[in-house]
């Protein structure tokens, strides 16, 4: 079991930026992949960007390319989505995954944060 724990969302105006940040813990050593996916009210669950452990590899929606940042600590275990130039439509609850698929690992999910933008 790998148990995730999503922090650092919050409400922002339109163009400014919000930080997310997830830390790992328990089996880590199976946590090949690693990503982020968000829901806004009313829809499905989407991807929003992976990051592959093996290289490094990166891999992005097309609504969130130029404009998010994925990346990851692998000695401490963290995740992290540098999110720039933000939009009232990125609003949604956003969730750290990790797992063996690619791009889109979806093996195990973390609770969850809210970003709200303001338009």
């Amino acid at each position: 079991q790998v148990q995730l724990v999503e922090s650092g969302g919050g409400l922002v105006q339109a163009g400014g930026s919000l930080r997310l940040s997830c830390a790992a813990s328990g089996r880590t050593g199976s946590t090949v992949n690693m990503g982020w996916f968000r829901q806004a009210p009313g829809k499905e669950r989407d991807f929003v960007a992976a990051i592959r452990l093996i290289d490094y590899n990166t891999y992005y929606a097309d609504s969130v390319k130029g404009r998010f940042t994925i990346s990851r600590d692998y000695a401490k275990n963290m995740l992290y989505l540098q999110m720039n130039s933000l939009k009232p439509e990125d609003t949604a609850v956003y969730y750290c995954s990790v797992g063996s698929s690619w791009p889109r690992p979806s093996d195990y999910w973390g609770q969850g944060a809210q970003v709200t933008v303001s338009s």
